[in-house]
């Protein structure tokens, strides 16, 4: 189980100005389970997702798994999957290579990595641009790619931002259905980004609205 207990963070506007941006924020997020979280723009969502990948420090307050206090463990000691709007795909490697990043980092011998990196690619119907460079792609197409990537590790927890926002309606329905597919078979606690209230319906068993600092129920 994720946890996260009593989160302050400030942030600063300007120099010499310091404001408040998320205030004693708590929140669980079960195993197999997806908390969709809502909110307007600059209203810490973001912000909050660094704080759980160990990106962004914390000002007050802890991050647990299954109990333990992960907050001074570095991002790559977490086994967290994250993916923001730009999907931070490397335009030096190509589709394969990119999916397969994360399990060569995790020691998988290269062609046992990019036979699981093409098998995903696969599912998410890219196969065919496996040997293409990420910037010859679409943004839809990279978008793909990016969750392709984000999944293919077995994450413990998914860390996701806006990560439909690039696709297509019918695209959207299909990529919801895979998502749920996979994270009930992988049993992984997912946070939901998304401005999109019937997305986070439909993908979150749990919904929260992020205001002023605080979480508020939705559903």
């Amino acid at each position: 189980m994720l946890e996260l207990r009593s989160v302050y963070k400030t942030w600063r506007p300007r120099r010499g100005v310091t404001r408040p941006l998320l205030h004693d924020l708590s929140l669980r997020v079960q195993p197999g389970q997806t908390v969709a979280l809502l909110g307007p723009s600059g209203s810490g969502k973001s912000t909050l997702l660094k704080i759980v990948a160990g990106l962004e420090p914390l000002d007050r307050g802890a991050v647990l798994l299954d109990g333990q206090d992960i907050t001074g463990l570095p991002p790559e000691q977490r086994h967290f999957a994250l993916m923001f709007q730009d999907f931070a795909l490397f335009p030096h490697l190509n589709v394969q290579d990119n999916v397969a990043f994360g399990l060569v980092e995790q020691r998988v011998p290269k062609a046992a990595a990019r036979a699981q990196a093409r098998a995903m690619l696969e599912r998410f119907g890219m196969e065919t641009f496996a040997g293409s460079k990420v910037w010859q792609l679409s943004g839809g197409e990279q978008q793909r790619v990016a969750l392709a990537r984000a999944l293919i590790t077995r994450p413990r927890v998914l860390l996701l931002d806006e990560p439909f926002s690039a696709l297509d309606a019918a695209l959207r329905v299909q990529m919801r259905e895979e998502f749920r597919r996979h994270i009930d078979a992988s049993q992984m606690a997912v946070l939901w980004v998304t401005h999109d209230e019937a997305e986070a319906r439909a993908m979150g068993a749990v919904g929260l609205r992020m205001e002023a600092g605080a979480l508020q129920p939705v559903w």
